[in-house]
């Protein structure tokens, strides 16, 4: 089956709740075929100590398909290589093509934002270099073929201003600074064959886990929640972007969300412009052009 390239499909990676449930909800809302993936099945499935937190990938393909576009829900965990395989040859025998990878998913410890030194902490957060990182990394490996097959695509990393300061400890950072190294480098390796790969910071988002998070350290979160963004808001600078006919000169970049939106016409909910927090947090880092092989 080969689907017409005006309609354009996407995979939402991490997409069960918050910012890839929105991103792919935005997406769904421009028209798009949006395959999202995640463990979540049933409701109640994830917690943060004795909290909940609601949504399945179930519920967010039915988002999705609600919003105008349609979703397609594929349990997938991203630790498994041969489960992110079957994903993408699910999607070349249902679509015959790609035009959008988001890579979202990622782990995230209970004690991210608890107070203390790395090592007070357990060693479980350097699991966020497997989904989170290497992850990404096999996503685009399994969805470049597809991608070249579009013609234009773009990979999108969900990287954030930890990348360039403090934030979360040493694994948290990292992994963002990964983000953006690695789609830097899938630039190069992409250059010429109309696909893009961009890392993108995002700014505090609007999800369920960040409003808990604001309610337990509100003398650290509880005042940032004021220039947050919803995922929504997100997932339209990203179809704005794969739209952007300059796209190709953006490859290899970071960029920050709330500096693209003025550029594409994209507001959050209630006509809100997020501001960019590039002065409080810091700008991303531009690398090298050098080149080795």
């Amino acid at each position: 089956m080969s689907t017409p390239a005006s309609v354009g499909v996407a995979v939402v990676t991490g997409a069960s709740r918050g910012v890839g449930q929105g991103v792919a909800e935005a997406l769904g809302a421009a028209g798009m075929i949006v395959y999202v993936t995640g463990r979540s099945t049933t409701e109640g499935s994830c917690r943060v100590g004795d909290e909940v937190l609601h949504g399945t990938i179930h519920a967010s393909a039915a988002a999705v398909t609600a919003a105008g576009g349609q979703g397609i829900a594929v349990h997938c965990d991203h630790a498994d290589d041969s489960q992110v395989q079957a994903l993408f040859e699910r999607v070349e025998r249902e679509q015959g093509r790609l035009d959008i990878l988001v890579n979202n998913a990622i782990y995230i410890d209970d004690s991210l934002i608890a107070p203390g030194p790395f090592w007070s902490k357990p060693q479980s957060q350097a699991d966020i270099f497997g989904v989170g990182l290497r992850s990404n990394y096999i996503a685009a490996h399994c969805a470049a073929p597809l991608l070249l097959k579009s013609g234009k695509g773009l990979v999108v990393f969900t990287s954030s201003y930890g990348a360039g300061c403090y934030m979360h400890g040493p694994a948290y950072g990292a992994q963002k600074a990964g983000c953006d190294k690695m789609a830097f480098d899938m630039a190069v390796d992409f250059e010429g064959t109309g696909v893009a790969a961009l890392s993108l910071w995002l700014g505090v988002q609007r999800t369920e886990r960040t409003e808990l998070a604001a309610r337990q350290r509100s003398d650290t979160y509880g005042d940032i929640m004021g220039h947050s963004e919803s995922p929504q808001f997100v997932g339209r600078v990203i179809h704005a972007l794969w739209r952007d006919p300059k796209l190709a000169s953006l490859s290899g970049q970071t960029l920050i969300v709330a500096e693209l939106a003025p550029q594409y016409g994209v507001r959050d909910e209630g006509g809100r412009e997020p501001p960019s927090l590039r002065r409080m947090l810091g700008e991303p880092r531009a690398f090298h052009p050098a080149r080795v092989s």
